[in-house]
């Protein structure tokens, strides 16, 4: 066991069934975008294992582009709900079909602000792929193309997703102990 895994509570998807159904999606994508000008616009810093692992599964030709989009504070848990872009796309996407690479959705803050945005861009298409979905929380509709895995309101990590930079390099998304981030949230509040 890792360091970091003694702080996991349970794991919620091993890496067994994140690259099946990784695997899965990038068919889908596959058969869904044949013929077509795709670009994958990867959401950092969460975004970048499920980009890599789907760029590899999807059987067509394709490009990639980042953006890096925060809706959260330094150890804040919670959204804050303002949505600010960090760094912004470097292709043009003018009549292009876009399909944003997202590692979670929750509140559905960022993803609306973002899709907002990129439609001002006037691309051919603008869908959404993430990897979690917790529809349980959202708070502004949303429509996901693409979904890996719904999950129920727990607070995740693993495979790129964090709490405070780390535990992205766990291979599967665990549930985070309590303790581990109620503690960091009792300090920021002081």
């Amino acid at each position: 066991m890792s360091v970091l895994e003694k702080d996991i509570a349970k794991i919620l998807i091993t890496r067994e069934d994140l690259q099946r159904r990784i695997a899965e999606l990038g068919d889908t994508i596959s058969r869904d975008y044949e013929g077509k000008d795709l670009l994958l616009v990867c959401v950092l810093k969460g975004g970048v294992l499920f980009l890599s692992d789907l760029i590899r599964a999807i059987g067509i030709p394709h490009e990639i582009d980042f953006m890096a989009i925060s809706s959260y504070g330094g150890e804040r848990i919670e959204s804050s709900g303002v949505v600010r872009i960090l760094m912004d796309l470097n292709k043009n996407i003018n009549n292009r079909n876009v399909l944003i690479v997202e590692d979670i959705i929750d509140t559905g803050h960022t993803l609306s602000y973002m899709t907002q945005n990129l439609q001002t861009r006037n691309p051919a298409s603008l869908k959404i792929c993430t990897l979690l979905n917790k529809p349980s929380r959202r708070e502004v509709n949303v429509h996901v193309d693409y979904v890996g895995f719904d999950i129920p309101n727990e607070f995740v990590v693993g495979y790129g997703l964090d709490f405070n930079e780390l535990y992205r390099n766990l291979p599967f998304i665990g549930v985070l102990k309590p303790e581990m981030y109620i503690h960091a949230s009792d300090e920021t509040s002081t």
